[in-house]
């Protein structure tokens, strides 16, 4: 009876060895939720990366990749994340200042962008201009400028997103900043009355602006491609504002609590890879920061293309973010 019992728990503990060595690790990467979505790049980017990883890629979504990394913040060092994917330059030091990211130690040389961006911490991988969108069908004479839109008549509405929770709402507030400077705030004013609501998340704007509940929406030049390339729509467009245009450059870092460290910074290799740049500019719909090896689609060619990229200082908006929004909430409020 002892010999069986030992050869059972022999063959039992061996059977646990192999299946422990047949387990793949999780790779888990917090990011928003439209990046997760359905017809978004997480489903092409998993399958595309677990070909070559030996792992399982997990995609955790919140409403914004602010609300991602407040998640992060929350969980601290017991958070299930590895990487931390969809915030831009303009909330990265914020990011960076936490402590929580490591370093990625990879070149990035192969990065193509309208103008420079180099972190030790967080990796570019996509980026495109922020703009109002809107339906060329309803909206015959779209504002050209800020001052246009802001004198439109008192029925026409706008979505936008909150800066407090959103990196495209953190952009137009960086946006109008750098346009009028100390008389943002009085800008905000005018501007209020057209404001229908401030959603969270870009989605939930978005959403509004495609049921017809706003004549336009703060979304991205590159958002027309959508409709052209999916619905074979050419009606939603984006306005060309002659002040210029904010951009958004989306970036990835690692977290320094991960388990996985190696297979983390893998990824961030592979979103310099021209099979992950061939994925973006049909499931993110923005540009790729590398060439693609297809090339960009013919729908991106009739897009709205800003002569100059606006963008301010990382270390300039993480020592005076809390005050735009103060001066923000302060003008929308009265």
């Amino acid at each position: 009876m002892f010999n069986i019992i030992h050869l059972l728990l022999l063959l039992f503990l061996t059977g646990s060895s192999v299946l422990a060595e047949g387990t793949k690790p999780i790779l888990t990467i917090y990011t928003y939720d439209s990046f997760t979505a359905s017809w978004g790049a997480a489903p092409k980017i998993k399958k595309a990366f677990e070909k070559e990883c030996n792992c399982t890629l997990k995609f955790v979504s919140t409403s914004s990749a602010i609300g991602a990394l407040r998640k992060i913040q929350l969980e601290g060092k017991h958070t299930k994340a590895d990487i931390l994917l969809g915030l831009d330059t303009s909330i990265a030091q914020t990011a960076k200042a936490t402590g929580l990211f490591e370093k990625h130690d990879l070149n990035t040389s192969s990065v193509v962008l309208p103008t420079a961006y180099s972190d030790a911490y967080f990796v570019p991988y996509d980026y495109s201009y922020f703009a109002f969108v809107y339906d060329a069908n309803r909206v015959k004479n779209p504002p050209r400028s800020f001052e246009a839109l802001a004198d439109m008549p008192k029925d026409f509405k706008i979505v936008i997103q909150d800066p407090r929770s959103s990196t495209s709402g953190l952009g137009l507030l960086l946006w109008i900043k750098e346009i009028y400077g100390d008389k943002a705030g009085e800008y905000w004013k005018k501007l209020a009355p057209h404001i229908l609501t401030i959603t969270k998340g870009w989605s939930e704007s978005y959403g509004l602006f495609l049921k017809g509940e706003a004549d336009m929406v703060l979304s991205y030049t590159t958002s027309p491609a959508y409709h052209m390339i999916e619905e074979n729509r050419t009606n939603i467009k984006a306005a060309s504002f002659t002040e210029g245009h904010y951009g958004q450059i989306e970036v990835a870092a690692v977290l320094r609590s991960s388990k996985h460290q190696a297979l983390a910074k893998k990824f961030l290799s592979f979103m310099l890879s021209p099979t992950f740049a061939d994925i973006i500019p049909t499931t993110n719909w923005a540009y790729p920061v590398i060439k693609t090896a297809k090339g960009l689609p013919k729908a991106f060619e009739q897009l709205t293309v800003p002569s100059k990229m606006l963008l301010m200082d990382g270390k300039k908006i993480e020592a005076r973010r809390k005050a735009y929004i103060n001066e923000w909430l302060d003008a929308i409020q009265k």
